[in-house]
């Protein structure tokens, strides 16, 4: 979300989706206050902090490190506070294990991408911070339903092999498939073994659905402008794994009203052999991608389409 003020946004999200609330990730607030930050803040174990190359992990927690634990938690107290006695769908997101691998550094330098024993204890971390996360979760809010989306944007970059390299003449080497099914295993594993439902978001295109299908995910979701129309998506929809399409753009589009969007939805599932009645039971209408570039308004405007569309579809 854009802005600053945590609490608004909150208050925002809960007016405006109360179906499926979603914990705002403000990034606007810092470099703590973003993706990574929120992921590293999580970690169990394992120290992190800013240097000028970015994040890097330390042998200690680091300040940096700290602030965003320390923000994360002051969020969780508003949610807790705003939130008493919710009864619906909370959702909160963290970064994947091979996001962080591709985007945080190793202590020598260089990314943890580029290290097998790394990039499996980052996991390991990731997956008992989240233990501990689901369980904060479920004590402030007992009533509600959980579900923890982890944000992969970096996933089909990593096993194309395109990340690039601390010099930049470079790319790292290919995770292969197997590596990363067994890495998104163990963080789903985590997930439902707490409790709560594992969701699997990438807005990048080409994404790998049967592997996250089988990595466990429950649902899967996509930018609906970068997903191409394949047997796959019908083939996971049918085993049991829902689809969660963005289609409201994460942009200002004057006019844009719930009939064309609406139409878009129908002509992806229709594409796929699926009518109405039997996806819009397991539809979550989201943007395209995050809000955190969208003005105040757009973003208000954004959710109210969510939800409208949700609604016209149920």
């Amino acid at each position: 979300m854009p802005g600053e003020d945590f609490a608004e946004s909150l208050r925002m999200v809960a007016e405006l989706t109360p179906d499926l609330i979603a914990l705002p990730e403000l990034p606007g607030r810092g470099t703590p206050a973003g993706m990574t930050g929120r992921g590293l803040a999580v970690l169990s174990g394992l120290g992190a902090d800013i240097v000028p190359e970015g994040w890097r992990l330390t042998t200690s927690k680091g300040l940096d490190q700290r602030r965003a634990r320390s923000l994360l938690a002051q969020d969780l107290d508003s949610v807790e506070e705003q939130l008493e006695g919710f009864d619906g769908i909370f959702k909160a997101q963290v970064a994947g294990p091979l996001t962080l691998a591709a985007t945080v550094e190793r202590p020598q330098g260089d990314r943890i991408l580029a290290d097998h024993g790394l990039r499996r204890e980052l996991t390991e971390s990731l997956a008992e911070g989240l233990r501990d996360h689901v369980a904060d979760l479920r004590r402030r809010l007992p009533l509600a339903s959980i579900v923890v989306q982890v944000d992969e944007p970096a996933l089909q970059a990593v096993l194309a092999g395109s990340i690039p390299t601390a010099s930049g003449w470079g790319r790292h080497r290919t995770v292969h498939p197997p590596e990363v099914d067994a890495s998104l295993r163990m963080i789903v594993d985590a997930i439902v073994d707490s409790g709560a439902r594992a969701v699997a978001h990438t807005c990048a295109p080409d994404v790998p659905i049967a592997l996250l299908a089988n990595a466990g995910f429950s649902a899967i979701s996509f930018n609906l402008d970068l997903a191409v129309v394949q047997d796959a998506w019908a083939e996971v929809f049918e085993q049991g794994v829902d689809l969660w399409p963005g289609v409201v753009p994460t942009e200002e589009s004057a006019g844009l009203a719930d009939k064309v969007l609406i139409a878009r939805l129908d002509t992806f599932f229709g594409a796929l052999g699926f009518a109405t009645e039997t996806y819009a039971p397991r539809l979550v209408v989201t943007p395209t991608c995050g809000l955190a570039g969208a003005t105040p308004g757009w973003a208000r405007r954004a959710l109210e389409l969510c939800q409208s569309v949700a609604v016209s579809l149920s």
